[in-house]
C-alpha cells in the first residue's frame, strides 16, 4: 500500500489552521478523486488530500454494498495510520478527521466499473439504456481526539437512477467525447452523460461521488465549523 500526502495551493498549513479562530478538527481526504475535492471544497472546509493505494479487490461472496462500505473503510483508515505514522512526531495535540469514500454503479447485482475500453463501455451504457439502477456511495471518517483516542463513522447513500433510452450513434458520440473511460458505469451525471437522465431519486452529490447531506451531517456532528453556513446565518 503506497500512501503520500498531497497539499494543493489551496490547501491549509498546520500553522495557519492552529491560529484559526475556527474550533474544526484538521481533515482530511483518503481520496484521489478530483470530484470528491471539488464536492468538499464546496462546503467550506479546508483539507489536504492523501494519496493512498489500498486494494479494490472484491473478496468471495460479498455483496455491492458490503464491498463498497469495506473499500470507503480501507481507505479512511489507511489515511489514518499514515498520519498517525508521519505527523506524530511533530506533537500534533489537536482533533484531526480523515474521510474514506468510495462509489458503485450497481445493475442486476452486478458492479460495473470503469470501462476498459469503448466496447466496455457500450456494453454498460447498453445495460443501463431505458431502465433504472442504483448508485451506492460509502462515507467514512475516522476521528481522532487531541489523544489520539479514534472512532469510525460510516454512513451510506443510495440513489436510484433511471437512464431513458440510449441510441448507439449516442454511445459512439459519448465515448468519444472521453468522458466515460475513467467513470464507474461509463457516465458521469455531472457532464455530457446528464443527457441520458430521465429520473433520479436520491442524493444527485452521492452519484457524483460525495453526498453532501449526509457528509455535512456527520462532519458538523464530529465539531467541524463551516465557514459559509456562519456567513448566512
Amino acid at each position: 500500500m503506497k500512501t503520500s500526502i498531497d497539499t494543493p495551493s489551496s490547501a491549509f498549513t498546520t500553522d495557519s489552521i492552529l491560529n484559526k479562530k475556527s474550533s474544526s478538527p484538521l481533515l482530511y481526504l483518503a481520496s484521489q478523486s478530483p470530484r470528491r475535492a471539488e464536492l468538499l471544497q464546496q462546503l467550506g472546509l479546508q483539507f489536504e488530500k492523501l494519496c493512498i493505494d489500498v486494494d479494490e479487490v472484491r473478496n468471495s461472496g460479498e455483496i455491492p454494498e458490503e464491498f463498497m462500505s469495506r473499500l470507503g473503510y480501507d481507505k479512511a483508515m489507511a489515511g489514518y495510520r499514515m498520519l498517525i505514522d508521519q505527523l506524530q512526531p511533530s506533537g500534533l495535540d489537536v482533533p484531526l478527521a480523515v474521510i474514506g469514500a468510495d462509489t458503485i454503479v450497481v445493475c442486476d447485482n452486478c458492479i460495473l466499473g470503469k470501462p476498459t475500453g469503448a466496447a466496455d463501455a457500450e456494453r454498460m451504457l447498453s445495460l443501463l439504456s431505458g431502465r433504472s439502477h442504483n448508485v451506492y456511495t460509502s462515507l467514512t471518517v475516522v476521528f481522532s481526539d487531541a489523544c489520539d483516542d479514534f472512532s469510525v463513522h460510516s454512513i451510506t447513500s443510495k440513489t436510484q437512477v433511471t437512464f431513458r433510452t440510449i441510441e448507439p450513434a449516442e454511445v459512439k458520440w459519448y465515448w468519444d467525447s472521453g468522458e466515460p473511460s475513467d467513470k464507474a458505469g461509463a457516465y458521469g451525471i455531472q457532464g455530457l452523460g446528464a443527457i441520458f437522465f430521465s429520473r433520479i431519486e436520491g442524493s444527485y452529490s452521492g452519484v457524483v461521488g460525495l453526498p453532501l447531506f449526509e457528509t455535512s451531517q456527520l462532519l458538523s456532528e464530529l465539531g467541524f465549523y463551516f465557514e459559509s453556513c456562519a456567513k448566512h446565518g
